[in-house]
């Protein structure tokens, strides 16, 4: 379907139900296409996306499902990293 700019901006909701029905509008100034009003297509739901990159290798789904195991943090020995990063910049001046 094309509409010059007067016609579309009279009558919007004529090209708004044409988008609905699944019809591109063309948007033409003075005869020469400007513009493409059309419908979004869906987008897929998370669980099809994560199966297409799993399908290419990307990354790799989950073996078994339910909550996580708790977060541990590491054990370290030595100086804090706040120390580290504060004599970091005192050497640097």
């Amino acid at each position: 379907m094309k509409l010059g700019l007067r016609e579309a901006n009279q009558h919007f909701s004529k090209a708004i139900k044409a988008v609905r029905a699944g019809k591109e509008v063309v948007l033409t100034d003075r005869g020469r296409p400007i513009a493409v009003i059309k419908p979004i297509k869906e987008a897929p739901g998370p669980e099809t996306v994560l199966k297409h990159m799993a399908d290419e290798g990307l990354i790799s789904l989950p073996t078994s499902t339910g909550p996580l195991p708790r977060f541990e943090p590491a054990r370290v020995s030595g100086k804090p990293l706040s120390q580290t990063i504060i004599d970091d910049r005192e050497d640097q001046t």
